[in-house]
């Protein structure tokens, strides 16, 4: 009888009560939620990380261009005017053999223009080391929202940094032939050039702008201070078809420069945001077409002239930013 009792005592001890349960739940709970943020903080931590080490890639592979002709690559090719001339080849086309990309850059036609069917293949190929695991539109492919591309309906594969072209005061552009109105100063390391060489042929009458491919030479505020290439991504439910597209060379798809007076709404990963932050600034909706931004809280990732990659903070004093994005204007400039 007793030995009944005990047994039956111990099994009642061995069982959970549901007081005792709801406490270990709400446990794995509590301990779920402290976890979450330092599992989250270490996957964006990796994202960055891959991010900066593209940023890398391609500041070594701009080096070993310059190595092999003497000059960094062009921004991109445009022989005519804004906005319906069709392009050359751009700065991220002629550093894929510098990548690891030999095979693809043997299938680009450079004797036709960037818009031509010789380059759609090209056109909508992922390359892993244009594309930052932290840009939301990864890996997919968009008409983009103006240009020849645009009027062609071609699809460009999506893309996560820009070339700095340089500064301007937000009606004309270094990444188009409009940027012969500024000074020469102004213009930054990847801006668009004129070059006879590539398509398509001038138009009668064109005088190209007066400015080339760039040396390290040409750069005399120190590549160390100097932005070559930067992020810049946006969201699915901010204007994709504004993202950057990795191959396409017109305007301000894969190049973007900094307007003056600077703005810091330039900074913004959200296309949408940046165009309402302030619908009345000088330009309008163009700085934004023209802008940087990550997904990376509060820092935007650069390659610097001297391919060093710098994480720089969406906080940064706007007028020293548009001191890093000109090669030989003469600025001061001091971070810490």
């Amino acid at each position: 009888m007793n030995a009944r009792r005990y047994s039956s005592r111990l099994r009642l001890r061995l069982a959970f009560t549901l007081v005792e349960l709801l406490v270990v739940i709400a446990i794995i709970g509590v301990l779920v939620a402290l976890l979450l943020p330092a599992v989250q903080s270490a996957r964006e931590s990796a994202r960055r990380i891959n991010c900066m080490n593209n940023l890398k890639q391609m500041g070594i592979a701009l080096h070993n261009h310059h190595d092999a002709f003497g000059t960094f690559p062009p921004g991109g090719v445009t022989n005519g005017a804004c906005c319906a001339t069709q392009s050359g080849a751009t700065w991220t086309i002629y550093i894929l053999p510098y990548i690891e990309q030999q095979a693809l850059y043997d299938k680009y036609d450079l004797t036709q223009t960037n818009e031509s069917n010789a380059n759609g293949f090209v056109r909508v190929q992922f390359v892993k080391t244009y594309s930052c695991p932290g840009d939301q539109l990864i890996k997919k492919t968009f008409v983009p929202a103006s240009g020849p591309g645009n009027t062609a309906n071609l699809q460009y594969m999506t893309g996560s940094y820009r070339a700095m072209a340089g500064m301007t005061d937000g009606l004309g552009w270094f990444d188009a032939e409009c940027g012969r109105n500024y000074p020469v100063a102004q213009r930054g390391v990847l801006h668009s050039i004129s070059d006879p060489k590539s398509p398509p042929p001038y138009p009668s009458g064109y005088v190209p702008p007066p400015y080339g491919k760039e040396r390290i030479a040409n750069i005399t505020d120190g590549t160390t201070n100097t932005l070559m290439v930067g992020e810049y991504m946006t969201g699915p439910k901010s204007s994709p078809t504004r993202t950057t597209f990795w191959a396409y060379t017109y305007t301000s798809f894969n190049q973007s420069e900094v307007v003056l007076p600077p703005q810091s709404r330039q900074l913004y990963a959200d296309f949408d945001k940046c165009v309402n932050a302030c619908p009345t600034c000088v330009g309008t909706t163009n700085p934004c077409k023209r802008g940087f931004g990550s997904f990376h809280p509060n820092v935007v990732n650069f390659v610097m002239a001297d391919g060093s990659v710098r994480p720089i903070s969406t906080n940064i004093d706007m007028l020293q930013f548009a001191a890093m994005a000109t090669i030989e204007n003469g600025e001061n400039v001091s971070l810490q």
